[in-house]
């Protein structure tokens, strides 16, 4: 089913009528409804990744549940990327800050495929894209 977006126009006139509102309809056709769903998934996945990083420099504690969760969603997407570049670690008085490149790389790498299979959709749906 495609999205329908209304917008109002408005257009200013003199004489007797004074405002003219017009309806124009915007339909989303599949293949955008298709390239929203995969931009939406693949941004979920940058934010989680995102709060991987910042948690593991903040040192945040394991024991959190939320803490746990994230890593725990996060751990299979960061796999790919270990090894490459080394980890890094700062002993503070409480806590252990860690920077871990692999995240930073799967950000990256993730951004980088969304946009990549966004655009093979296009080429494989056949249709024109229209630039505004």
């Amino acid at each position: 089913m495609a999205e329908i977006v209304k917008e109002t126009v408005t257009t200013q006139n003199e004489g007797p009528k004074a405002a003219v509102t017009t309806e124009v309809k915007r339909v989303a056709t599949g293949t955008q409804q298709v390239e929203y769903i995969i931009y939406f998934l693949f941004g979920v996945l940058e934010i989680l990744l995102v709060f991987r990083l910042i948690l593991k420099l903040l040192g945040a504690n394991v024991s959190s549940a939320f803490v746990r969760l994230i890593y725990s969603l996060t751990g299979i997407f960061i796999l790919p990327f270990e090894g490459i570049f080394r980890r890094g670690f700062t002993q503070g008085i409480e806590t252990a800050s860690v920077f871990e490149p692999s995240t930073l790389v799967a950000i990256i790498v993730y951004a980088v495929l969304a946009w990549g299979v966004v655009k093979l959709v296009r080429v494989l749906s056949g249709e024109r894209q229209q630039t505004e």
